[in-house]
């Protein structure tokens, strides 16, 4: 069997990982980060287009993203695809499986991604050890749910140009939190995973990002997205862009 460093990736420990802030809490001492990384497997590789779990699977780890970026998302019974979220490097996927056991949609990722597995029945056990970690995971289910609600509040009293703005502004404040550049930035998902999240249709995306780019407040080429005026977008929100 070859032993070529893409087949047996080196796996990297939260003591030294640049996200541990973002996917773990602040302030574990030196024995307690060294107990959660005697829990967290190997790091996997899910190339573009893999699942990382699918809908209906058992439920037994989280997933903590190192690199790359993946969607959520669910099927109707007629086998259209709703998109759910989308996660990127420091997020924490697979929370949706707690409650029943089983995961209640797809993760498939967008590009080529690297995670960390987080078997959830040890981390029960080393929370009742480590409160500060129970409590973060307490906090990133919150999380969760204020997103929640926060895109349901997006399509239920936005209009259009309001949602593509909110998205756009969310995706530069997650990525400026993680060191990247705010205002100048790759689409990972396509317009019509896009227009999937934020309940339009493909033209409508393709339109709104155009008049946006006629108007100057953003560049657009391909995928690369360069925000100009980013006051402009928060205007238009009126401060609801933080909420999804």
């Amino acid at each position: 069997m070859s032993n070529t460093p893409h087949l047996k990736p080196l796996r990297t420990l939260c003591s030294s990982c640049s996200l541990r802030e973002l996917c773990l809490p602040v302030g574990l001492n030196r024995d307690e980060v060294e107990q959660l990384d005697a829990v967290i497997r190997q790091s996997r590789v899910v190339k573009r287009g893999e699942y990382l779990y699918r809908s209906g699977e058992e439920f037994k780890s989280l997933y903590a993203i190192r690199t790359g970026f993946l969607k959520a998302c669910v099927s109707s019974q007629d086998g259209r695809e709703q998109v759910t979220g989308f996660y990127m490097s420091g997020d924490l996927v697979g929370l949706d499986g707690i409650s029943s056991n089983h995961h209640g949609c797809d993760a498939i990722a967008l590009e080529d991604s690297e995670v960390c597995e987080l078997p959830f029945a040890r981390l029960e056990e080393i929370g009742r050890v480590i409160p500060s970690l129970q409590t973060h995971f307490y906090r990133l289910m919150s999380r969760e749910i204020v997103r929640d609600q926060g895109v349901m509040l997006l399509l239920g009293n936005m209009k259009a140009e309001e949602r593509l703005a909110a998205f756009l502004l969310n995706i530069s404040q997650r990525l400026y939190s993680r060191g990247f550049a705010a205002n100048d930035f790759v689409l990972r998902m396509t317009r019509e995973e896009i227009g999937s999240y934020l309940g339009l249709k493909l033209e409508t995306v393709s339109r709104t990002l155009s008049k946006f780019q006629n108007d100057g407040w953003i560049e657009v080429n391909h995928k690369h997205i360069k925000l100009l005026k980013p006051k402009e977008l928060k205007e238009l929100v009126s401060g609801c862009a933080h909420q999804i």
